[in-house]
């Protein structure tokens, strides 16, 4: 096997030859070792490992009457291989009729030099595909940079906009300082229950991975319109007024209003705002009708708001407050399952009950500091 070594700064292209008759290469390799560097194998099996080592030649010449293999079976195990897939092939062969010529080039091959060569030829041949070669691989490393540019810009923007969320989120933290980890906890909670309920006949056409995903970003707005709720009824440490519980209700709908003020904005529709304006305006209604702001029953509020309700009842419930006491994972899940039917949505109190036990691993997990 005739082969020259590339030297540290030899950037010349790699061409491997592969016949079994050694005047053949001797006659190959003298004409293109001035401009390539050379290697050459005299059987199929040889022609296949040095193909498949790294790094790969540039360019196959192929012989098609070899001792073990024939040239398009070389060709085709060339193809199969992820190392040698891409790399052109020249059948190099003394077949020269229309037939085998054709056969060759429907095989995939780039092209086909019959012998004896004409030297002009072969190198005219040999150069034209080794620059489309170079073409073909600086289009796939910039097709490659585009696609990992465009991952890297898509994941910026979903950071932007996560962390935009959460500081809106924790500015109506700052008027109500207890609620905590309130956010992270109702954020993942929304998160479970998407993934079971996203194997529900009713819902799997709209819970899918997408929705689930805007659904779990949209969450943290919930609460947003309490900016708009005055301090001495937000943090009033005991129970409120009924002229002052008519003016905490309000919350849903200036959450609502904020939001749609700001999807005015955008040029175009943002989904995981539709999502946040259905959850911060409809997630204290109520399944029998009973809630608020516009007292919507069953079906009629949104998925996105009962999943929700539930979320955000659990976390009220285990989490203590000036004006209550706090009670335990289990009262919790026993008030939530007592109000399947007339406070939730049936399906998604039984979500919440298949995934209560992660439930409390969250609540656990996010607990508030003391």
């Amino acid at each position: 096997m005739l082969q020259v070594e590339r030297m540290p700064d030899d950037s010349r292209s790699t061409i491997l030859i592969v016949d079994d008759n050694p005047d053949n290469l001797m006659v190959l390799s003298e004409l293109l070792m001035p401009d390539y560097r050379v290697k050459a194998a005299t059987t199929g099996e040889k022609a296949l490992r040095i193909a498949r080592a790294e790094p790969a030649p540039d360019l196959v010449m192929l012989d098609v009457m070899l001792p073990d293999l024939s040239g398009y079976e070389v060709f085709g195990r060339l193809r199969e291989h992820p190392v040698s897939a891409e790399i052109p092939v020249i059948f190099v062969t003394a077949m020269d009729s229309i037939e085998a010529q054709v056969q060759g080039l429907d095989a995939g091959a780039v092209d086909y030099i019959t012998k004896p060569i004409v030297p002009s030829l072969v190198l005219a041949r040999v150069r034209t595909q080794l620059d489309l070669k170079l073409a073909q691989d600086r289009l796939r490393g910039q097709n490659a940079w585009l696609e990992a540019e465009v991952e890297r810009r898509l994941a910026d923007n979903e950071l932007i906009q996560t962390v935009s969320i959460r500081a809106l989120a924790h500015l109506a933290e700052t008027r109500d300082p207890e609620t905590g980890n309130h956010i992270l906890r109702t954020q993942s909670y929304v998160y479970e229950l998407g993934q079971i309920l996203c194997r529900h006949a009713a819902f799997c056409r709209i819970m899918d991975d997408a929705y689930i995903s805007l659904l779990t970003r949209s969450a943290p707005l919930h609460d947003i319109g309490k900016v708009g709720i005055p301090d001495h009824i937000l943090l009033k440490p005991g129970p409120l007024s009924p002229d002052e519980w008519v003016i905490m209700k309000t919350h849903a709908r200036l959450g609502y209003d904020a939001i749609e003020l700001a999807e005015r904005d955008a040029e175009r529709p943002v989904a995981f705002l539709s999502l946040a304006k259905e959850i911060a305006r409809w997630h204290h209604e109520r399944w029998d009708g009973g809630g608020y702001p516009d007292g919507l029953a069953g079906e009629d509020i949104p998925l996105s708001a009962r999943i929700m309700a539930i979320a955000d009842v659990f976390d009220a419930l285990i989490t203590p407050r000036p004006y209550k006491p706090t009670i335990s994972f289990d009262n919790a899940r026993e008030i939530i399952a007592a109000g399947r039917g007339s406070h939730f949505d049936p399906a998604v109190v039984d979500a919440f009950l298949e995934t209560y036990e992660r439930f409390v691993a969250i609540a656990v997990r996010h607990r508030d500091a003391p």
